[in-house]
């Protein structure tokens, strides 16, 4: 894997400090198109009382997974809108990434959409978002 550039190593680190993506041990990674990720094997801290992934993992997942391609962006945002189509059913030990895509890249908001499969591309949940700009990531000198 070629070296990390300084804008993926800071939003690397904001998420290794982040402490509840810590706690849902969700994992930042590079996609083949230099683009941060994140990725969850699911446990049994995940699952609900059917066994598979809890419903709010997944959304926190995506809305994480859309936070993330703000940063790559430059962009430091909050959640405005949040929903999310659930398709399948995540079942335990199952790896599944979440790639956030800008649909919106303004000044004050960004409308963002992320895709949840795993690595056999097979698609579990689509979420939807739209967010407000605080200002950039990282400051530029």
């Amino acid at each position: 894997m070629a070296e990390l550039t300084d804008l993926q190593k800071r939003v690397f680190r904001f998420y290794e400090d982040n402490t509840f993506v810590y706690y849902i041990h969700a994992k930042p990674i590079v996609d083949y198109d230099g683009q941060v990720i994140l990725s969850l094997t699911v446990g049994e801290e995940h699952v609900n009382l059917h066994g598979i992934l809890h419903g709010g993992v997944l959304m926190t997942l995506a809305d994480t997974g859309m936070g993330a391609a703000a940063m790559m962006k430059n962009k430091k945002v909050v959640t405005m809108t949040l929903s999310m189509d659930f398709m399948h059913a995540v079942p335990l030990t199952t790896t599944i990434y979440a790639r956030g895509k800008i649909l919106h890249n303004g000044a004050h908001t960004m409308t963002l959409e992320c895709e949840v499969r795993d690595r056999a591309k097979k698609l579990y949940a689509k979420a939807h978002g739209t967010f407000y700009v605080l200002g950039s990531f990282v400051d530029e000198d």
